[in-house]
């Protein structure tokens, strides 16, 4: 990022104290009871889940600056393990195919062996995300003679850059000795990358470091601001800075191409710039498509939560929980679920009402423009509306009007601002 563009250099950022306003580890809320189901389901909640990310633990042995959920410190009450193991029943004869195990971090749960194995027997692919810190080479082959087929270790830039977003000094040479012991389990490795003005810089010798130890795909996406993250704004990449962004991007990728990496980017990049066939060559379509969360997608919290996403905010998206009523009711019933199932252009509004994608788009990813201007359907964050805005002498940023309340899956506000291009930008 040009140094002109904000106040804060890279070098004052790396260097800037952590804010201490808010609990580091908040313990979350209890889960939200007895919410109310249709009566009946519409021919639209007929569709069904492939693929489920679940954070069977809020527990964490890291304490990242950029964590959505402020993991840290389990939830009062996870579900047992009987509980646990008849919630992967259900996903199984929902239909589920592929199912991501979370955290805070997945292998402090003391029962995730059994969670694996039970997908495993009925042929669910299931992987976990990892921050690697204790992923040993003993709990690595135990995962793989669980079932586990795949992990995907969080760098967030080398080694100065990561150990400052990760909180914890050494977190960056854990994190490569998880995937050694990842690579000797022969399990396939992953990696995973979020996307600021910290990280930003490391992208072209990440990408090297991660293929030389024989990762397989690369999933990269923008820091959004949900809790800590929401702490920080400054440490955000800014809308009109995608300009500089994709270019690199669109040139990792061709190089990842030569190194045998898949470059998977997530919904919270986008959408449809001049770069969009190089960065998305894997879909048969050769394009992204709209926000996926409860149609193509589930997500499970530690406390039975259902979400149509993972990372979408508690408080609003919650859809009920499956203590309550049986997941089938819940994914076909439940209204939460049912925004991106029935979103057309209409939802749409700002420049997302206008843009010329707006009919395949619908907004991109729910996540980010909610977690920025407290609703979905007009999100800055991307690459054709930032070009688009360059081409009229503007360029959008945002700004931090109100801070979180400091709780698991919280959100500031942001206001967006435009603005005339600054020379140089």
């Amino acid at each position: 990022m040009e140094e002109a563009t904000t106040t804060w250099s890279r070098e004052a950022l790396l260097r800037a104290p952590r804010p201490r306003q808010l609990p580091l580890a908040p313990v979350a809320d209890p889960p939200r009871r007895k919410l109310p189901l249709l009566a009946e389901p519409t021919e639209v909640d007929r569709v069904r889940p492939i693929y489920c990310v679940w954070e069977i633990t809020l527990a964490c042995d890291l304490a990242c600056r950029h964590c959505g959920s402020r993991a840290g410190k389990a939830r009062p009450s996870e579900l047992s393990t009987e509980e646990a193991l008849s919630l992967a029943d259900q996903l199984i004869e929902l239909g589920i195919r592929e199912v991501t195990l979370i955290g805070g971090e997945a292998y402090l749960r003391p029962d995730w062996l059994q969670l694996v194995e039970r997908f495993a027997r009925s042929d669910v692919l299931v992987s976990i995300t990892t921050g690697g810190r204790g992923l040993t080479p003993e709990l690595a082959r135990a995962a793989k003679n669980s079932g586990l087929r795949a992990a995907s270790v969080s760098l967030d830039g080398m080694r100065e850059v990561h150990d400052r977003l990760r909180g914890v000094q050494g977190s960056f040479d854990a994190a490569l000795r998880a995937m050694d012991a990842i690579g000797s389990a022969d399990l396939e490795l992953f990696n995973n990358t979020q996307i600021n003005r910290l990280s930003y810089p490391d992208l072209p010798e990440l990408l090297e470091t991660i293929a030389a130890r024989g990762s397989r795909a690369w999933q990269i996406m923008l820091t959004v601001p949900m809790g800590r993250a929401a702490d920080e704004p400054e440490v955000m990449i800014q809308p009109y800075e995608l300009v500089e962004v994709f270019p690199l991007l669109a040139t990792l990728k061709q190089r990842a191409d030569e190194l045998g990496v898949l470059v998977w980017r997530g919904n919270t990049l986008g959408y449809f710039g001049p770069y969009e066939s190089i960065l998305q060559s894997h879909l048969p379509s050769g394009h992204g498509s709209s926000c996926g969360a409860g149609r193509s997608t589930i997500g499970i919290e530690a406390d039975g939560t259902i979400k149509g996403c993972p990372s979408l905010g508690t408080k609003k998206w919650t859809a009920g929980n499956i203590l309550d009523a049986p997941l089938e009711d819940i994914w076909t019933k439940a209204e939460p679920l049912r925004y991106t199932r029935t979103r057309t252009e209409a939802d749409l509004w700002g420049y997302c009402a206008e843009c010329y994608y707006r009919k395949v788009c619908k907004g991109g990813c729910t996540w980010m423009s909610d977690m920025l201007l407290g609703r979905p359907g007009n999100n800055p964050y991307c690459h054709h509306r930032a070009l688009e805005m360059k081409a009229r002498g503007l360029r959008e940023r945002v700004q931090k009007v109100e801070a979180a309340p400091g709780q698991p899956f919280d959100q500031g506000l942001f206001e967006l601002i435009v603005e005339p291009l600054v020379a140089g930008t």
